[in-house]
This record gives structure tokens, C-alpha cells and sequence, in this order.
């Protein structure tokens, strides 16, 4: 089923998120109480709800989207260009660019979203973020009424589960057994929130995210037995 998708209809994404205040005593009470049920059965009772607010980021009720990276495809005769650029800045003008490109460039039938782990994570949350904006979800990512195979997502960890639902696997990890060039990354996602918050540094954050990007398409390429990009095929727009 893989070879037969037109890579020029999908698009590649991935979002980096924060934990919406710098700290938790930003938060007003009612949100930290909130949060303190929200991740008790995560941190148990050994770490308090303040220390266990660096991860609020990986929830959409008590984060929001920095940046999101989108790459596609596109092919002049033998010319292959892989083609990746970033929406950054306030969240819902951001939210707004990225819908807008949706419409008006990925939403006919046979147009797909790819991301590693995009089904749990990457797609409910930008639907979730744009409810909370809001705004109203754009097709490819309203999924209320939808069969399981109407839903127009591919996500390469699924791929790479083969039906195996017990199992995670990093992109990184699975960039690395398919023998991916790693990119020279200077950070991991653990530090998103202090490069954003203390180091105010959201550049670097976008080549993080874009990188991401970039090595999800190749982990697709590599799932269909097709050439990985080299450095020349990356266009930055």
C-alpha cells in the first residue's frame, strides 16, 4: 500500500510544545489544582504537582504549540526536492498559517498527514489547541463520524508496529536501526522548555522541529525501499 502513495500528496510535520506559563505559580489556582489531578497517576505521590509542571507541555489542556514544521515533496522530471518550513510565533496566528496551508494546498481526498507518533500525539493536539483557540478544525483533521480508514493520517511508528500495539519506538531509535544519517541535533525534547523559556532561543527550537521533520521522511523513504534525501535535496522555504 506504501508504494502505491504519490509522495507529492503528503505532508510531513512535527510540533514542539510548552507547558503554557514558565512556571506553576504563574498558574492561577483553579488551573494548578487542575493540574495536580491531571498528572497524579503519572508522578504518583513522590513528586509534587510543581516539580512534575516541566512535562505540562505534552498535554493540550495545560500547553500550547511553539512551532510547527511541515515538509513535502516535489518532483520536476528526475529532480527530487524535499521542501521544509516552519510556523512559529503566537500560537493561534500560527494555528491560522498552518490551517491555511491545509486548505488551500492538502485538503483533497487523496492529500495525507504524516508524523512519527502524529496519531497520539502531533494530530489530537493541534485539534485540540485550534478547539481552544477557537477556531474551527479543518478537514484533515476532523475526525468526528469518520471509519478508521477515512481517517487521513499515516504515522510511521504505526507503520513500524506492524499490529504490534505494546510497542514504542523513538524516531530517533528507528532513524538509527534503518541506518539514517542522525542529524547533527544540539538538543532533545527534554529541553524545549528551558531553551523557550530561559534561553529565549525559539531558533533553534525551529531547526530541532525541522530536522524532525526532515528524518520522518526519510524513515518513509526507507519503509518503501526508496533512496533517502541527501543534503541537496532539502530545500529550506
Amino acid at each position: 500500500m506504501l508504494y502505491k502513495l504519490n509522495l507529492e500528496h503528503i505532508l510531513f510535520l512535527d510540533i514542539e510544545t510548552v507547558p503554557q506559563k514558565s512556571n506553576f505559580s504563574d498558574l492561577d489556582e483553579n488551573t494548578q489544582m487542575l493540574w495536580e489531578q491531571k498528572s497524579q497517576y503519572q508522578r504518583k505521590d513522590e513528586i509534587s504537582a510543581e516539580d512534575f509542571y516541566d512535562r505540562a507541555g505534552i498535554w493540550a489542556e495545560f500547553g500550547k504549540i511553539i512551532c510547527i514544521s511541515v515538509g513535502y515533496f516535489t518532483f520536476k522530471g528526475d529532480s527530487r526536492n524535499f521542501r521544509v518550513t516552519t510556523f512559529s510565533g503566537e500560537e493561534q496566528q500560527l494555528l491560522k498559517q498552518f490551517k491555511n496551508l491545509l486548505q488551500e494546498h492538502f485538503s483533497k481526498a487523496n492529500h495525507l498527514l504524516c508524523a512519527h507518533n502524529g496519531k497520539e500525539f502531533d494530530f489530537p493536539y493541534i485539534a485540540r489547541r485550534m478547539l481552544i483557540n477557537g477556531m474551527e478544525l479543518p478537514y484533515k483533521l476532523n475526525l468526528f463520524g469518520k471509519k478508521p480508514w477515512e481517517v487521513p493520517h499515516l504515522d510511521t511508528m504505526e507503520l513500524w508496529k506492524f499490529g504490534d500495539y505494546k510497542h514504542y519506538t523513538s524516531l530517533k531509535l528507528l532513524a538509527h536501526v534503518l541506518g539514517i544519517p542522525s542529524p547533527k541535533e544540539d538538543m532533545d525534547g527534554s529541553m524545549v522548555k528551558s531553551v523557550f523559556y530561559q534561553d529565549n532561543d525559539l531558533d533553534r527550537i525551529i531547526t530541532y522541529c525541522e530536522l524532525d521533520v526532515v528524518t520522518t521522511a526519510q524513515v518513509f523513504l526507507k519503509l518503501r525501499n526508496e533512496a533517502l534525501l541527501d543534503d541537496n535535496e532539502v530545500k529550506k522555504v
